[in-house]
């Protein structure tokens, strides 16, 4: 395949964890990949730092329409994948309105510029499980009513919604992927997984003696984020545009991440971890599980990794990492 036939696909939030992999899912499926960048950023490029030299950066905001139409100009995509979001929810309540413009508007923007310049693109959403915050029933499927919990989970249902509204107004092939927590060492240190993963493995080498975490007892279903970025890819290789939930279909307490972490470790987690009720949600989300037996059966997606191989990889992958640091000193804070 010439570089000239090669599909191009731009991606949103490349940055990220999920950006990240997406991009080199794509690159090994032989397209040529974009990622938007904000103008001033402050972003750290050490998730895709392995892949710079084959990918193109453009600049560009959710906040502003403009630099969006441009971006799709330059970029010329036949994908466009929108992962980019004030995704941490705790902020949320502290950023409100900045979550709402980047989180929800950003996404009609997107759209927007989409229509505007190429309507044949195809496009997906990040959607949330967040979105589902006091559930309505369990399992959560793709009909299950929505009731957020959070700003960031409020931000993400008009997100969704106005991606079905672009789809049926304007016949655009737009689509929303409703993942539930997804991890991998490259998360975010503000997430609770990658939060006890780190912490163990400081308390491991040394480095500290404790953990102080929020709710142990609220429920997630978690899964690898590398297995959830294949299913955005296939929801958008398919004849029809539907949303799909994307879920291991089982759930966990932040307890057992303990369990599992420290254990790997060799340590004991119920020695270390200290409960801070300050760390608590204002409005907590007890259980969230997802059933994606609609993706296994029109996408043939399956999760590869399961939530113990995925915080045993999560451990590890923290320990090579402090245990570098200290090397290279100082201390790893």
């Amino acid at each position: 395949m010439t570089s000239r036939e090669a599909p191009r696909a731009l991606i949103t939030g490349i940055t990220g964890q999920d950006g990240s992999y997406l991009a080199e899912l794509l690159l090994e499926q032989g397209y040529e990949v974009y990622g938007v960048v904000r103008r001033s950023s402050t972003e750290a490029f050490e998730r895709i730092a392995h892949i710079m030299d084959r990918v193109e950066l453009v600049q560009a905001d959710l906040t502003d329409q403009m630099s969006l139409v441009e971006a799709i100009r330059t970029a010329r995509p036949r994908e466009v994948y929108n992962l980019a979001a004030q995704s941490f929810v705790p902020t949320s309540w502290r950023q409100p309105l900045l979550t709402g413009d980047v989180t929800a508007m950003g996404v009609t923007r997107m759209l927007e510029a989409i229509r505007m310049v190429d309507p044949a693109i195809r496009f997906y959403q990040a959607s949330s499980s967040e979105m589902y915050g006091q559930v309505q029933e369990t399992p959560q499927r793709e009909q299950t009513p929505f009731y957020p919990r959070s700003p960031y989970g409020v931000a993400k249902v008009y997100g969704h919604w106005i991606t079905v509204n672009y789809r049926e107004s304007y016949g655009l092939f737009a689509v929303s992927g409703i993942l539930f927590n997804h991890e991998s060492p490259r998360r975010g240190l503000e997430f609770v997984t990658r939060k006890i993963t780190h912490g163990a493995a400081r308390i491991k080498t040394g480095l500290d003696g404790e953990l102080r975490l929020g709710n142990l007892d609220a429920k997630r279903d978690w899964g690898y984020a590398k297995d959830y970025v294949r299913a955005m890819w296939l929801m958008l290789q398919q004849d029809d545009p539907a949303d799909y939930v994307i879920s291991s279909d089982e759930t966990h307490t932040v307890r057992e991440v303990c369990e599992i972490a420290f254990g790997h470790l060799g340590l004991n987690w119920e020695d270390h971890v200290v409960v801070d009720p300050a760390l608590y949600r204002p409005a907590e989300v007890y259980e969230l599980l997802g059933d994606s037996s609609k993706a296994r059966k029109a996408l043939d997606w399956r999760p590869q990794v399961d939530f113990a191989g995925l915080i045993q990889l999560m451990a590890e992958a923290d320990l090579e990492r402090v245990q570098r640091r200290i090397r290279q000193g100082p201390d790893p804070a």
